[in-house]
């Protein structure tokens, strides 16, 4: 998928109506993953996803024929830059909420394992045979923490 522009205005404002609803969609994905809703970033995934993908490959063209936008009106050019400055503030504040909800996770996943560890490692009290106090820790299953989660 790529922009079908007549001229240099046209794909310019193409481009800024991208990057607007780009900006759109990440913004609201960061007020998600801030308000500890992160399910509620998940509706956003397979727009933000294309969009995004066709944002990087414009991105590309551009950069490599700066042609195609350079004879655009200069107040377009002007509304672009400011969308893309946009969309990078916005891109960074969802990193960082990304970031908190990462951390946050881990803690707690970190935090269960542990309690869980430390409930298996308590000896059980059992009964064998003849009627005699059994203090041998039972050994349960495995619980298995992957640190690049």
């Amino acid at each position: 998928m790529a922009i079908a522009a007549v001229d240099a205005d046209d794909r310019v404002h193409q481009l800024i109506l991208l990057t607007e609803r780009l900006t759109d969609l990440i913004a609201k994905q960061a007020v998600a993953f801030e308000t500890h809703r992160p399910h509620e970033a998940a509706r956003y995934v397979e727009e933000t996803s294309k969009l995004a993908n066709l944002y990087r490959h414009e991105s590309m063209r551009v950069r490599a024929n700066v042609s195609l936008v350079e004879s655009a009106r200069l107040e377009l050019r002007q509304r672009l830059m400011r969308a893309t400055e946009g969309f990078d503030a916005v891109l960074a504040r969802q990193s960082r909420a990304v970031e908190a909800a990462k951390i946050v996770t881990e803690g707690l996943v970190h935090a269960i394992a542990k309690e869980v560890a430390s409930q298996r490692a308590a000896p059980a009290t059992t009964y064998g045979a003849g009627g005699m106090v059994n203090d041998r820790p039972q050994h349960g299953a495995a619980i298995t923490l992957n640190r690049k989660a």
